[in-house]
């Protein structure tokens, strides 16, 4: 009998924890679902019946256009990358970029799938080193492809652009982040993941997180000030920016041994001081549609996709922004870790719940 109460009394406590873990979540979710709707009144009376409506058909060209680099990760990518090259050259309405295309050289499969893609933009980069490695050690090895590039042609990227190989680019998508990064030194556009019936669990699990974060949640993320967030795809970053990542990190701008580097990056920036910007226009009047990245997720149900979830959720939380919830954990002990860098405390003063997610205190990736 003794055995039993002692027991109950620990699941009566253990509830009444878990109780007041989901009422802290509800309150952080309505205080979002709070600021959302009052942001899209407000802009509904002070801002549209003021100003016209932006659509990304307006944006005009500069008269001279910039040099934009796109980055493309690829390994085992041979059944896509082919397909993923000819279409985002055929369909993007810019006219200076480039396309850096790493590979890793015991995948001769994705090299010949990539040389069989003639076309003068299309930059191949042999990653010196058997992969799989992570995907920012991947594109530092395509930061410095950039460099030689333009030592050797005498010129500067204004802009580069993170992609995946199964991304689907938006034919204005480089118009925008040409026209707007003089605004933000980083600038995520929606990703909008496509559905796939034989991966119910990964590919639609994609689709809500993406539809709840980037219909909602980076929209209120921006109105409150905070950092962004990347996606890893469908994102701008400025050039100089990424040069004081490298500064600051031997030449190598992304955090090579980090598995959700593409998307701390942002976070990164943002306590540089530097604007980041999440965009969300439409492509034409009586359209809905926006710009925006689509592509499939093909991550396979397995460790290295439950670290790249767990890092996305922290890296959505209050502590890896910069939100007052941050100051809270780091009060108690519980140092924010983004890339393997320790972040300094928040000094924000706009209150926010923190999520408890273990990463928001500290949780490392190994």
């Amino acid at each position: 009998m003794v055995i039993a109460e002692f027991l109950s009394r620990i699941a009566a406590e253990l509830a009444l924890f878990a109780g007041v873990g989901f009422l802290l979540f509800a309150v952080n979710d309505l205080l979002v679902d709070i600021i959302y709707f009052a942001r899209s009144i407000w802009r509904a009376l002070t801002v549209y019946t003021r100003y016209p409506r932006a659509f990304a058909s307006y944006f005009a060209f500069k008269k001279y256009s910039r040099l934009i680099a796109i980055l493309v990760p690829a390994w085992d990518e041979s059944a896509v990358i082919a397909s993923m090259l000819k279409a985002t050259v055929d369909r993007i309405d810019y006219d200076r970029y480039l396309i850096f295309v790493g590979y890793y050289r015991n995948d001769p499969a994705t090299a010949a799938a990539i040389a069989s893609v003639k076309d003068a933009r299309i930059e191949a980069v042999e990653i010196p080193a058997n992969g799989p490695t992570t995907k920012a050690d991947c594109l530092n090895h395509l930061y410095d492809a950039l460099v030689e590039y333009e030592l050797g042609n005498g010129c500067e990227a204004k802009t580069v652009v993170l992609h995946d190989a199964e991304d689907v680019v938006h034919r204005f998508e480089l118009r925008i982040f040409d026209a707007l990064m003089d605004r933000a030194a980083v600038i995520q556009l929606p990703v909008l993941p496509l559905p796939d019936p034989h991966s119910r669990w990964i590919a639609g699990h994609y689709c809500d997180e993406f539809a709840e974060a980037h219909m909602k949640e980076l929209v209120v993320r921006e109105a409150i000030g905070a950092a962004i967030p990347l996606a890893g795809v469908g994102c701008a970053i400025e050039r100089r920016a990424l040069c004081r990542l490298a500064a600051k990190q031997d030449g190598r701008p992304f955090a090579g041994a980090s598995m959700t580097e593409d998307y701390e990056i942002g976070l990164r920036l943002g306590a540089l001081g530097l604007k980041t910007m999440f965009v969300r226009i439409p492509t034409q009047p009586g359209e809905r549609a926006v710009v925006a990245s689509r592509g499939h997720s093909r991550q396979p149900l397995a460790a290295p996709c439950g670290k790249r979830r767990a890092g996305w959720a922290g890296s959505r939380s209050p502590a890896g922004t910069g939100w007052a919830g941050a100051a809270v954990w780091a009060s108690v002990g519980c140092a924010c870790v983004i890339g393997g860098a320790r972040l300094p405390p928040c000094s924000c003063s706009r209150p926010m719940l923190p999520h408890c997610y273990g990463r928001s205190c500290g949780w490392q990736k190994r």
